[in-house]
């Protein structure tokens, strides 16, 4: 049952290229009623970055639906067609998103800028969603249909070290630039002035973790954190092997997570947004240690649209927050 769902996606998700690939050139670069760029992004904070420099020259949309993992996300067909007629579309990169790899190489040549924001970025290298070896392969299918949202042992969570969102949103700059050069300036003085509010952040940052009694950070959720904690020189220790949360960890990892915490007197566990942190859960009923969010910034909930939450807000809700479950001292 499995195998043939698995066939199925995939039969339908080459379909939708295949007739994408086959239409015709869109021809207006704008929006013909608003005369605005249309930008299609994978990712809250690429579709944040969008706003910031574009600001009320784009009309930029979100592919995932708000409340949805982003790893677990298919596109549809709609999705599809939307990118195929957008100005930009604009994507986290092959180890994050693979279906929009297969989708920017099946749509090249076409009148549509298509931006990978991490271009220019050296990623982590890890271990992916590689199983314990003793587990074996007892379902062939559900691995295979794992590894769809593998990363492929590299780390796409870039944008969590601001540093490298400047990266992105250098990326971003170019391909607005780009199609729209009436406006070029418009929107270098717009990312060049958001790129200072983030070294502010940065330093804000780094100079409050310097302050904290503990750098040891106990997370419940998956290694999403790898380029903050090596900007910070925090120790993140997770029992997820992985760079998404589709593979579970083994009882044998939650285990000895529970004995690190109890050892080093760790009082709080941070989970992830989006997901049950059943893990998280029961970390915290075995030891005690107060749950505390940690926002990954994949994308937002109905409530935080509705509340206009903005990738700033994420990363300075973050710091308070690490500045609680890890001590911060004057």
């Amino acid at each position: 049952m499995v195998k043939g769902k698995r066939i199925l996606k995939v039969f339908i998700f080459s379909l939708v290229i295949l007739l994408i690939s086959g239409c015709s050139k869109k021809i207006n670069n704008k929006d013909a009623n608003s005369g605005k760029l249309k930008i299609i992004t994978t990712l809250f904070p690429q579709y944040d970055f969008v706003k910031e420099i574009g600001k009320d020259k784009v009309d930029v949309s979100l592919l995932l639906p708000p409340g949805v993992e982003s790893h677990s996300y298919e596109p549809t067909p709609k999705d599809m067609v939307d990118i195929k007629n957008a100005d930009i579309f604009i994507y986290t990169g092959e180890y994050m998103e693979p279906w929009a790899k297969k989708i920017a190489d099946n749509i090249e040549g076409y009148d549509l800028i298509i931006t990978d924001a991490s271009e220019g970025v050296e990623l982590l290298e890890g271990h992916g969603h590689e199983e314990d070896e003793h587990e074996g392969h007892e379902n062939e299918e559900d691995e295979n249909e794992d590894h769809a949202h593998d990363h492929s042992g590299k780390d796409p969570h870039i944008w969590l070290d601001l540093i490298y969102a400047q990266k992105m949103i250098d990326n971003i700059t170019v391909a607005l630039t780009e199609v729209d050069k009436e406006n070029k300036e418009f929107y270098i003085k717009n990312a060049e002035e958001y790129k200072k509010q983030l070294d502010l952040l940065d330093k804000e940052i780094a100079e409050a973790l310097e302050k904290v009694n503990s750098k040891k950070v106990i997370y419940g959720g998956h290694s999403a954190f790898g380029y903050f904690s090596m900007r910070y020189n925090l120790e993140f220790i997770t029992p997820y092997k992985g760079f998404s949360p589709n593979a579970e960890p083994t009882p044998k990892m939650i285990i000895e997570l529970i004995k690190n915490i109890e050892d080093a007197g760790v009082k709080s566990i941070f989970y992830e947004e989006l997901i049950d942190p059943k893990v998280a859960k029961i970390i915290s009923s075995e030891t005690g240690a107060k749950m505390i969010l940690l926002h990954g910034a994949h994308n937002l909930s109905k409530e935080e649209i509705k509340s206009d939450v903005r990738y700033m807000d994420i990363m300075k809700g973050n710091l308070e927050r690490l500045k609680e479950g890890l001590g911060y001292e004057e």
